[in-house]
């Protein structure tokens, strides 16, 4: 068997979707480094944003901004989409992150995101999700 053979026929399904995780994580560690990841459970910096919008608005923010990174760095992002939109993200949000106006960011993931969020094609999404799929 040739090396060119080998090449060709490899199976790298398994590979691919590894350096696809890991791509995701690194993006999400580089997240962490720009948004924070806010205080400590149990400290008083911690106590002190539980009554506040601040824990769920830094989670909106770490999510857009990993989308970006992977975005940049090739990647689909649908998994991180798919969390967005259960965060209540709009489709605007997501293009204003990503760079793109919301129609396109609609164009390019709300079809598969509604795969996933309405499995059974009912035509109802989970009611956190915004209601904006209408262009």
């Amino acid at each position: 068997m040739t090396f060119e053979k080998v090449v060709h026929d490899a199976d790298i399904g398994s590979a691919v979707r590894d350096v696809v995780d890991a791509a995701a994580a690194e993006a999400g560690r580089w997240a962490d480094r720009i948004v924070g990841t806010g205080p400590l459970p149990g400290t008083e910096e911690w106590e002190a944003e539980q009554s506040t919008t601040v824990p769920a608005e830094r989670t909106l923010a770490w999510h857009l901004l990993s989308l970006r990174i992977q975005l940049a760095a090739g990647l689909d992002g649908l998994e991180t989409v798919v969390v967005l939109r259960m965060q209540g993200a709009t489709w605007a949000a997501i293009g204003r992150a990503t760079g793109m106006s919301r129609q396109s960011a609609h164009e390019r993931w709300s079809a598969r995101t509604a795969a996933i969020l309405d499995p059974m094609q009912t035509g109802t999404m989970p009611s956190i999700v915004a209601d904006d799929d209408a262009l």
